[in-house]
């Protein structure tokens, strides 16, 4: 092979090889740990293959998700902690596949960067495979981009994509079987989860306060730690309840808050009435409105005010789905019913 004198190489131009090859050493082990029943979720081929049939499925449709962080993704970058925006990218897809009614079977992630940090990408990616086994979805690859002069120093944007499976006749949401009367469940949430943050980051820079500060509403955290907060991945415990064909709809509430996502679960002439003194919000929530002075409208239709998730339930199912739900640990709550429009 010729050598040329004064030759360019890739890495001169921005690009470490030798630096992506090493992540992906870093990252087998931990995709490895995502194995589930359909999927071996080794690194290194071109594609992934997936196994309904030892996934368990008869009549299956797939459902596919994608999404990102959003800002977020800022303040992990400005404070150096990398470790859960991973979770967040794994639960933004994940639960909205709940609200067709599937399971997630698998998941790639996409990184793009300017110079790959090996350690920092490293940590984001034990975030995503966490988040996917709290999800017993298999992460079975990904792509690492490095693109100098895309973005600035230390920056990097990703997004996830997921696929899961839905037996045909499970399939959410049952707009046939809804009607005035049927009760609205809340899942509670972590706080903003990922959506809001550009709206979140305005809020802490009229604060004055650091991102090392402690934060006011969260006793033992800095402020970045708390607004940090990973998303809840609820695929656990509200799959038992969807494979039994307990839940008639189910709303992820993520930008749009509670005011967009839950019309996009319900039928037509039907509305969510919510009963706003029902539950109590994280109280994140009651710092920022008063910081910001958001008003409640703002705030209903900007964050899930402490409904991560949506569950539309015949009263007649409602004591076995919040049983189940409190039983399995999470914080599941009546916030109101289905009325006519």
């Amino acid at each position: 092979m010729t050598e040329r004198p004064n030759g360019l190489t890739y890495a001169q131009a921005g690009v470490d090889i030798d630096a992506g090859n090493a992540l992906v050493e870093r990252i087998k082990p931990l995709a490895k740990s995502t194995r589930r029943a359909g999927a071996e979720a080794s690194l290194g081929g071109f594609g992934a293959l997936f196994d309904l049939k030892a996934a368990g499925y008869d009549d299956p449709l797939l459902v596919t998700t994608t999404d990102g962080v959003g800002t977020k993704l800022k303040v992990a970058i400005e404070t150096g902690i990398h470790d859960t925006v991973g979770i967040d990218l794994v639960g933004m897809c994940v639960n909205d596949l709940l609200a067709q009614g599937a399971e997630p079977l698998m998941f790639l992630d996409y990184y793009a960067t300017g110079k790959l940090d090996v350690d920092a990408a490293a940590a984001v990616v034990a975030g995503i495979a966490e988040g996917c086994r709290q999800a017993n979805c298999a992460l079975v690859g990904g792509e690492t981009a490095e693109m100098p002069g895309m973005y600035a120093d230390g920056d990097y944007d990703m997004a996830g994509f997921c696929v899961g499976a839905v037996d045909r006749d499970k399939v959410l949401p049952r707009l046939g079987d809804q009607k005035p009367g049927d009760i609205l469940v809340g899942l509670g949430s972590t706080g903003p989860h990922s959506n809001g943050y550009s709206l979140v980051r305005r809020i802490v820079e009229r604060s004055g306060l650091a991102w090392d500060a402690p934060a006011p509403f969260a006793e033992g955290q800095t402020l970045a730690q708390a607004l940090l907060a990973p998303t809840r991945i609820y695929v656990k415990t509200v799959l038992p309840h969807l494979k039994a064909g307990r839940i008639e709809g189910l709303a992820h509430i993520t930008g749009g808050g509670l005011i967009e996502n839950p019309p996009r679960a319900i039928a037509e002439g039907l509305v969510a009435r919510f009963d706003w003194n029902a539950w109590v919000m994280p109280t994140v929530f009651a710092w920022m409105q008063e910081v910001g002075g958001v008003s409640d409208l703002e705030l209903r239709r900007t964050f899930n005010c402490g409904v991560g998730l949506m569950l539309i339930v015949d009263p007649h199912q409602l004591p076995d789905v919040l049983e189940g739900l409190v039983r399995d640990g999470e914080d599941a709550f009546v916030i109101g019913e289905l009325a006519k429009a």
